[in-house]
């Protein structure tokens, strides 16, 4: 009797073995799944920083263009302005009675 009831014991533990084995199985499967959508999502995201970053860089490029041109544009009109100024300083100086500066106090 003691034969019978350790055979049936055993075979009860052996099916849950196997379920527990399937259940093992699964979740593997699962997981193999969800780490390859992951890996499929992050390339993804990485394609697109990737275009950003180039996206960005060209936009910098071109900001820095312009602002070197409106540096240089403005560098010429101060220049001018100083020359128009010391042009003008050096033909009042030149005629000091007919051009005097007052101050009011």
């Amino acid at each position: 009797m003691e034969k019978d009831h350790l055979e049936v014991i055993l075979e009860s533990i052996e099916g849950k073995f196997d379920l527990v084995l399937e259940g093992h199985e699964v979740l593997r499967k699962e997981i193999r799944d969800v780490r390859q959508e992951l890996c499929e999502k992050i390339t993804f995201v990485d394609f697109k920083v990737e275009a950003l970053n180039k996206k960005v860089d060209s936009v910098r490029d071109e900001l820095n263009q312009k602002i070197d041109g409106v540096e240089a544009r403005l560098s010429k009109k101060i220049d001018a302005v100083a020359a128009d100024l010391a042009a003008h300083r050096a033909d009042t100086e030149a005629h000091p009675p007919v051009y005097r500066i007052k101050e009011n106090k």
